[in-house]
């Protein structure tokens, strides 16, 4: 088996151009020539420094679609004359890693470099990434995955410390319209129809962040102008070859998780219009709305609380409906409940009154209850003194009495803490009073 960065990347003069995908055609020739990520390649980029150092290492490529990681694994092994070798994480298993590393010795010995480039990485199960930690390691091949998701969650720790992990932005919009300039000036095939303005914003708005997505909609979209004889490409056009938007999300991926987490503390944070922006983002994607509702159940409690206990109401019935009715009309059931629960009071008291009074018991699990509050359903427990002494609160002013409930070695303890804030300043001024009714009888027994 041999490997070349010539069999594996042929050039473009070599084949027929126009059974070449516009993104390819189009893909920088030099590193010099890539936009976007110069935190890595300007001048006191990290990569950069790489470079002019002339000595390569194992790395790992983390970002997002269409970002450039291919191209720059490319140009890298260009840059350092080594060989490249390229493999998808969901088509190779471990033979076709040992071969390419068997070729790699081989190459090592005539002072060679051998680049593996492993495309989706994190789709490599612990066994296939850890066929490749001894060549790694002995410098047979200069490792470079790429990878969407966060290394430290789908790398192997042994692989991951074996490498440096370099991040690539998400390409932003300055960024996208100089790579489109760029592919409409470069590329013969599209310098032959005139694309308008509103077109090209219309390719970086529904690309998501993602340079291939907005290359490829571009070259359909010309496609289609050429077919109905159209002397340019319009944003009816752009839409046409899009069909649907492009939305960076994975519902297991990390963008899932960020995008929930941004929508929960939107609502914790009291805005509601981040909460409904986030809710839509989410539902755009095609997340699952009863995920979204079983969320904000576990919000009404830990973040409302008792500053408006009808929260926790309406977020059950809000399961329930979107349960029942399904997209897209559970979408509205959402939005309410959403903006409903960002627009509330909040408090934790309640959240912090479980901890600590959970802590409690981790510490000191075996504290007996005493005596009076026990159940007395025989007999001998009622010879023992269970449920002895026990104060029936309605029996008393107020409905209050100074019965101590905690455990003896907790008298006094206090767990829950109400704010003053919403329904829970009433609960406030109401545990005052019992508690310094409490208070009161303990100085009495004294």
């Amino acid at each position: 088996m041999t490997f070349s960065s010539k069999s594996k990347n042929p050039s473009l003069f070599e084949i027929d151009k126009s059974s070449v995908p516009l993104p390819e055609r189009v893909r920088p020739a030099k590193i010099s020539e890539i936009i976007g990520q110069d935190h890595l390649l300007g001048k006191d980029g990290l990569l950069n420094k790489v470079i002019s150092s002339g000595n390569l290492h194992s790395m790992m490529f983390w970002g997002p679609p269409g970002s450039g990681k291919t191209t720059l694994a490319r140009l890298l092994a260009n840059q350092f004359d080594a060989e490249f070798v390229q493999i998808n994480a969901v088509s190779s298993g471990v033979k076709e890693i040992r071969d390419i590393i068997n070729e790699a010795d081989k190459y090592r010995d005539i002072g060679k470099q051998t680049i593996l480039f492993i495309d989706e990485i994190h789709r490599f199960n612990k066994s296939q990434q850890a066929a490749l930690l001894s060549s790694v390691e002995k410098g047979i091949i200069v490792l470079i995955g790429a990878t969407t998701e966060n290394p430290s969650f789908e790398v192997i720790s042994p692989l991951l410390s074996r490498c440096q992990v370099y991040v690539l932005n998400a390409l932003n919009d300055q960024n996208l319209i100089k790579i489109l300039d760029n592919a409409i000036k470069r590329d013969e095939q599209l310098q032959e129809i005139d694309i308008d303005d509103d077109a090209k914003d219309e390719l970086v708005r529904f690309c998501g962040g993602d340079a291939r997505v907005m290359l490829n909609a571009l070259e359909i979209s010309g496609k289609i102008a050429v077919t109905t004889d159209l002397k340019n490409i319009n944003k009816h056009l752009v839409k046409e070859a899009y069909q649907t938007q492009h939305y960076k999300y994975d519902q297991k991926g990390e963008e899932h998780y960020n995008t929930i987490s941004a929508f929960i503390k939107s609502v914790r944070g009291s805005d509601p219009d981040a909460a409904v922006y986030y809710l839509s983002r989410m539902l755009e994607a095609g997340e699952d709305p009863k995920f979204i509702a079983r969320r904000l159940i576990i919000i009404a409690s830990e973040d409302i609380g008792n500053a408006e206990p009808y929260a926790l109401t309406l977020a059950t019935a809000c399961f329930t409906a979107v349960n029942y009715i399904g997209m897209p009309e559970a979408s509205l059931v959402l939005a309410q409940t959403s903006t409903y629960l960002a627009s509330c009071p909040k408090s934790n008291s309640s959240t912090i009154a479980i901890s600590n009074a959970m802590s409690e018991v981790r510490n000191r699990p075996y504290l007996n209850i005493p005596l009076h509050l026990r159940n007395a359903p025989t007999d001998l427990m009622k010879d023992l003194g269970y449920g002895k002494d026990y104060k029936y609160s309605h029996n008393y002013e107020d409905h209050i009495s100074d019965q101590q409930y905690l455990p003896e070695e907790l008298e006094g303890k206090i767990f829950y803490e109400p704010t003053e804030i919403g329904r829970e300043a009433s609960l406030k001024k109401y545990l005052e009073v019992v508690r310094k009714k409490k208070r009161n009888n303990k100085k009495d027994k004294e």
